[in-house]
């Protein structure tokens, strides 16, 4: 029996391997700026309470190389001091528009909500919706423009360089890069319009206006706290293609300061991905049984008088895989070694944020983001 569950969980811990591998090659960086034709964006940040961001976002925005641009900024009722930081920037440089969020209409998600009003304000062909703690580096604009020119899709988005500082930012950040590209198939999703195959990553994307409005944007997930896979989805429903890039060197994130806005932040909308009542038994299933199981399995192993040499053999193949694709994420996304090390704990630590937000919306209870409450019936999609 041993034997056979240390072979299984091996297995589970041996496909999401290979296909990070794979996926590792197609997930690049947006082409170099050198040589490519002048952007013309709108840059989008839709900004609720950011004083201590806002500016970091603005200033970096303005550094654009290349491109021909605007950044409007929209203060989605912010009760601190974020609309006077961007009025101040606004009256220094005229590509900054300043603009104010009408009340939130009735089943609508203040994300959702602002940058459906962003997108109407836009006057550029590009589209670039970012959080208001990312920072774009001085080419991003140029790179991005080109790398949806030339992938031929209405909509990309990539995941930025994220900055962790906190315990729980180091454990459970870097999973983004694990869980993306350990589970989507981008070849397929290159191949395909499904739905299914939609990703992104709500901090960065770049849509193409004309492809936005046709679609509905983010009229069309207007309920959902959950925009990274959810926007590519209305777009593939509409006929367009979607993409993704490696952010790491155009952007960079920093979304948490405390340990307990990680965990907020990452239940907030868990129960719309990997915590839905569709995903979260499997994905448990998967995320333990391929990423926690074969490490203990190969303690057990080795502490067996005599060890098993199949089984001892067979765990090392399965805590070889699980761990591959985190130490190869480490010098390519640049994240912190420690993550990769801790593998183990961060998956148990995921599974258990997936479980609180299922129970959660199992037993109705609200989510709290921005000050703003949204019950489980209006985050549904």
């Amino acid at each position: 029996m041993m034997t056979l569950i240390a072979v299984a969980t091996s297995l589970l811990a041996a496909v999401p391997a290979i296909l990070f591998l794979r996926n590792l090659a197609l997930y690049a960086p947006p082409p170099s700026a050198h040589g490519q034709a002048q952007a013309r964006c709108s840059v989008l940040i839709p900004a609720r309470d950011e004083e201590a961001t806002i500016a970091g976002a603005v200033l970096s925005a303005l550094r654009a190389q290349n491109a021909d641009f605007e950044v409007i900024v929209l203060d989605d009722g912010s009760t601190d001091r974020t609309a006077q930081i961007v009025r101040a920037i606004a009256r220094e440089d005229e590509r900054v528009r300043f603009a104010t969020a009408p009340a939130l209409p009735e089943g609508w998600c203040g994300k959702q909500h602002a940058c459906y009003f962003l997108a109407h304000l836009a006057r550029y062909p590009l589209l670039v919706f970012t959080d208001a703690d990312v920072r774009l580096t001085p080419d991003a604009l140029v790179r991005m423009s080109s790398f949806i020119e030339r992938s031929g899709a209405a909509l990309a988005s990539g995941v930025p360089w994220q900055e962790t500082q906190t315990f729980s930012e180091r454990l459970l950040i870097p999973l983004i890069h694990f869980v993306l590209l350990g589970f989507l198939p981008i070849n397929r999703m290159r191949a395909s319009r499904d739905p299914a195959y939609g990703a992104g990553c709500g901090q960065l994307f770049v849509a193409r206006r004309d492809a936005y409005l046709a679609c509905g944007g983010h009229r069309s997930i207007r309920a959902t706290l959950h925009d990274g896979p959810k926007l590519p989805r209305v777009f593939r429903a509409a006929g367009f293609a979607t993409d993704l890039f490696d952010a790491t060197d155009v952007a960079e994130c920093h979304m948490y300061s405390t340990n307990a806005e990680v965990w907020r932040g990452l239940t907030r909308n868990a129960h719309e991905g990997l915590g839905s009542p569709r995903l979260i038994a499997p994905a448990t299933l998967l995320l333990l049984g391929g990423q926690v199981l074969p490490p203990c399995l190969l303690v057990a192993a080795l502490m067996q008088t005599p060890p098993s040499p199949l089984i001892t053999t067979v765990s090392i193949l399965g805590t070889a895989a699980a761990f591959l694709p985190r130490l190869l994420a480490v010098p390519r996304f640049r994240q912190p070694l420690g993550s990769a090390v801790f593998h183990p704990l961060s998956i148990c630590a995921l599974v258990a944020i997936q479980w609180f937000a299922f129970f959660r919306s199992l037993l109705q209870g609200p989510a709290l983001w921005r000050g703003r409450i949204y019950s489980s019936a209006h985050q549904s999609p």
